[in-house]
């Protein structure tokens, strides 16, 4: 890779810059339990309905919360409750009870973060998450100082696989769609940064595998800490 020839790297959060099982499976649990109200027989519906192997703890490849965006997961739980919770009502107790989840760096993120500012890279988050999920994360690793932007599946653009998100960030931060990377570990992150004219990087820190990634990425990497060496630093 031409040294310095991107300006702009557009991360994904959940599977990208934190690791999405060790961050969200054990959250995904509790958070279950808490929309069931402790009901056993609801929770293991939930469970079910969102792909969620509740006995080993592990989300299952084809669960919308992987990729899709809170209210996806909520219209997607919706049909297990009263006609009285609304698909609203669902995701709003879901973003609560997410800003609260304990995520878990996919590699020590300031330092890495930190020598890619030095190298010259404009940095910014692209999440199907909500925004003020993103940005309760990432403050809690004392990172947010490090990005352009950060924007969430609430904040206007749409939602991956959409491009609008990766395409307003590199509008914003003045930098054109070829020397932008699109950092991701699901095939959402990887097409939206495709159909907006970005390289695409995918990582093995989300479900998704090397050969699934691998036919719409530039390179698939362990996690975003073999970045640089791919950049050429």
């Amino acid at each position: 890779m031409q040294r310095n020839y991107f300006k702009l790297l557009i991360f994904d959060k959940d599977g990208t810059l934190f690791d999405f099982a060790q961050s969200w499976n054990i959250w995904a649990k509790s958070a279950l339990l808490a929309l069931a109200d402790g009901d056993e027989t609801l929770f293991r519906a939930l469970a079910d309905r969102l792909s969620f192997d509740p006995d080993r703890g592990v989300f299952l490849p084809d669960s919308v919360a992987i990729a899709g965006t809170l209210d996806e997961t909520a219209q997607h739980l919706a049909p297990l409750f009263a006609a009285n919770c609304t698909p609203q009502q669902i995701a709003a107790r879901l973003n609560y009870l997410a800003q609260s989840a304990v995520m878990v760096e996919a590699t020590p993120l300031a330092p890495l973060l930190k020598g890619l500012q030095h190298e010259g890279y404009t940095l910014a988050v692209a999440t199907n998450g909500q925004k003020d999920e993103a940005e309760a994360h990432l403050a809690a690793h004392a990172i947010r100082p490090y990005f352009a932007e950060v924007i969430g599946c609430d904040s206007g653009y749409g939602a991956k696989p959409n491009p609008a998100m990766c395409a307003h960030i590199a509008r914003a931060c003045d930098i054109p769609p070829a020397r932008v990377v699109m950092v991701g570990d699901s095939l959402h992150d990887l097409l939206a940064g495709r159909a907006a004219g970005m390289a695409t990087v995918g990582v093995l820190t989300g479900i998704a595998d090397h050969g699934t990634l691998a036919p719409h990425a530039d390179a698939v990497l362990p996690d975003i800490g073999h970045l640089p060496a791919w950049l050429g630093h």
